[in-house]
Order: structure tokens, then sequence, then C-alpha cells
């Protein structure tokens, strides 16, 4: 029998990748986003291989993710695999001129979306003694960049709600993990600069980042260990980053 795993943010990037690496991985998906076209788009690419199922709401409103959870079918109430993908940085300021709108945007995404779907799934998890929750988290979680200071506060918050799970988790015999990535060219760089194509690219320049498919990879390397095994936290980089601030650019 397939397993099930719930995907937030799964309409692009690392979501979208993370779920059609789980298709071929034989899991059954719930998949989550607010743009119910390209959820559905997905769900006719996955749904011949596997069972998908499509939820759409805005993870930072809790009423919305509680009515989406609790209107979930009987036989989907078995999740097996959280990942809770769902994320953004919204705006690149010093803290003397940071914009309160995309203060809130990360915090209400980064960190209490996280909570809202985590907090209705986990029990579910507890009743059947077996789950296991993955949150992306960031190099930004690990340490700070100038003007990252808001985001990479978020990002903590996941790295530290991780290791507190796994500790709540344990005595459930739940698997927790904490996955840091560091520069992945998605859609993140363009959606920090508000649209902005031209500067969202010039982030990369002169460097290979990693991709959404890379970091798929590592979500599913963790979520594939034997029973006995848990990744508690995986850091990866792009080679040419060794830190949060540092990485060699070709000339």
């Amino acid at each position: 029998m397939n397993k099930t795993a719930l995907i937030t943010g799964a309409t692009s990037g690392i979501g979208e990748a993370t779920a059609i690496l789980m298709a071929e991985n034989n899991y059954n998906l719930i998949i989550t986003g607010r743009r119910t076209a390209k959820l559905k788009s997905l769900e006719k690419k996955l749904g011949k291989k596997i069972k998908v199922l499509c939820l759409s709401f805005d993870i930072t409103k809790k009423a919305e993710v509680e009515k989406a959870i609790s209107s979930l079918p009987k036989e989907w109430t078995a999740i097996d695999v959280l990942v809770n993908n769902a994320g953004l940085a919204s705006g690149l300021d010093s803290i003397q001129n940071g914009d309160f709108e995309d203060w809130e945007k990360m915090i209400d995404t980064n960190v209490k979306g996280l909570l809202y779907i985590t907090r209705l799934v986990a029990p579910m998890m507890v009743k059947r003694k077996k789950g296991h929750i993955v949150n992306i988290s960031s190099v930004a979680g690990k340490e700070v960049y100038p003007l990252g200071n808001v985001y990479c506060a978020s990002k903590h918050a996941v790295d530290a709600l991780s290791k507190a799970m796994r500790v709540d988790m344990l005595e459930h015999g739940i698997k927790v993990t904490n996955i840091a990535p560091g520069m992945v060219e998605t859609e993140f760089s363009l959606v920090r600069f508000h649209g902005d194509s031209k500067r969202a690219k010039s982030v990369y320049d002169g460097i290979t980042p990693l991709n959404a498919v890379d970091v798929a990879e590592a979500i599913i390397f963790a979520v594939t260990r034997p029973p006995h095994v848990n990744v508690n936290d995986l850091l990866l980089m792009p080679t040419a980053q060794a830190s949060a601030t540092q990485t060699h650019k070709k000339k």
C-alpha cells in the first residue's frame, strides 16, 4: 500500500519538485497551495501514477487551514509524511528601514503557517504512532546575513521548532527532519524582490546554485531511511557557496 504525503507550497519550486519525486516513489499526495490552477495542473500530471488530492488555501489564514484539514476524507487522514515547504522571503532591508508588511508576510508564512498545519496533522500521526515531519528551513536558519534580519529570524525559528518537535515527538515514534538549503534558484528571489526579475536573476550571476530537484532529492533521502534511522538536520549548499555570505563567483 502506498504511503501518503502532504506537501505545502506545492505549486512551484521545491514543493512541486518534491511532489514529482514522491509520486515517482509511489507516495499518494495531498498537495496544497494558493494557486488552484497550478495545483490542478500538477494533479493532472501526477494523477496517472498515484492518487492526488488538491487543497487550495492560504496557509497564513488559520481558519482556512483548519477548514482544509478538517475536510479531508477519512481515507486521506493517515498522513505518513508532512513536508512543511511553504515559505518565502519578502524584501531585503536593514532593520531600521524594514517594511512592516514584508515582516508580517514572512512571519505569517514561515512560522505561523508551519505551526498551523503541523498542529492539525501531528495529532493524526501521534494517534497512529508513526509519521515523519520535514521542515524546510535554510542556511538563514543557521546564520544571519546583512539585510536578512527578519527572514533569518523566521528560519531560525523553523530550525528551533524542528529540534523542539523532535523532542516532543520522540515518545510517539515520529521522525522530524530539518532541511536547510543554501542558494536555490526558484521563485525565491523573484518573490523577495517583489517581481523584479532583473534583480532576482543577478543573485545567481557567476554561480551555479542548487535547483529545486536537488533539495527534493534530499527530502526523499530523509523520508526513505529505514525505520530506525532519523535524519535530524541536513544542510546542503552549492559547491560554490561555503556560508550564507561566502560564495565564489566565476568572472
